[in-house]
């Protein structure tokens, strides 16, 4: 069976794709003017999203990584580091900017899934995929309600379907990272 569905899949609903979007409709909501929606959702998009693809693209280059998926455990523990020195920049910068609250609590939460993950590469790995896309619906389900949280929530496992055809993942790799990404934001939502 041809998996060029799942490669489709898996580049659409990237997690710096997923956060980039979900950041875009939450600043564009929440912003008194385009113009303002799109400073913030552009310093979380540039800071989380793209620096990191591209520090993994030149890693990729100099062929220290072996794709933008990073198949391996062990390739994925310096991007997870810059990634989440991003993170504390964006929250830093977007706080900076008096950017509504849900805005840098998006990065916090970014910043400890970043670092959940780091903890968890080292003895596992698990799909950064599902989490992203999990947090993507538990975050629209917290800012605009369960109507579109139910909305999107096929995704979680046409994402999950995508990676286990491409065989990035087992199925627990799968499902641990959609409980991650389904509980981390929950719970920094809670402390914070």
């Amino acid at each position: 069976m041809n998996a060029r569905w799942a490669r489709v899949i898996s580049n659409l609903l990237s997690p710096p794709m997923v956060w980039a979007t979900l950041v875009f409709i939450i600043a564009f909501h929440f912003a008194e003017n385009r113009l303002q929606g799109l400073m913030w959702a552009l310093t979380y998009g540039i800071l989380v999203c793209v620096m990191p693809i591209l520090y993994i693209a030149w890693r990729v280059r100099r062929g220290k990584i072996s794709d933008l998926h990073m198949k391996e455990r062990q390739e994925r523990i310096i991007p997870f580091a810059v990634s989440i020195g991003c993170a504390i920049l964006a929250w830093i910068v977007l706080r900076m900017m008096n950017a509504p609250s849900i805005l840098p609590l998006i990065a916090a939460i970014t910043l400890v899934e970043l670092a959940v993950m780091l903890l968890i590469t080292f003895a596992w790995q698990i799909s950064m995929h599902a989490m992203s896309i999990s947090v993507a619906v538990v975050a629209t389900g917290i800012v605009f309600g369960a109507a579109p949280a139910l909305a999107v929530s096929p995704l979680l496992p046409i994402v999950g379907a995508a990676r286990l055809r491409l065989h990035r993942h087992t199925l627990a790799q799968v499902i641990a990272g959609a409980i991650v990404g389904a509980l981390i934001p929950l719970i920094v939502l809670a402390v914070m």
